[in-house]
C-alpha cells in the first residue's frame, strides 16, 4: 500500500504535508504503526478489545433512548 500526495503548482510544502498526514490518519496507518511498535500479548489485545466493546455498548445503551 503506497500513499502518495502530489504537490500542486505553487503549493507550499507544509500544505502538502498536512494533506499527507490527513490521508495517513484516514487510512489508519499511524494508528497501526503505533500499535505495532511494541509486542502485545494476545491476552492484552483481547482485554483491550473487550474494554472498547464494553465502552461502546455502554454509550449505545445510554444514548439509545
Amino acid at each position: 500500500m503506497s500513499i502518495e500526495v502530489r504537490i500542486r503548482k505553487n503549493e507550499p510544502v507544509e500544505r502538502a504535508l498536512r494533506r499527507l498526514k490527513k490521508k495517513l490518519d484516514r487510512e489508519g496507518v499511524i494508528k497501526d504503526v503505533r500499535a505495532k511498535r511494541y509486542y502485545e500479548k494476545p491476552s492484552e489485545i483481547r482485554r483491550r478489545k473487550d474494554k472498547v466493546a464494553a465502552f461502546t455498548c455502554m454509550l449505545r445503551a445510554r444514548y439509545d433512548n
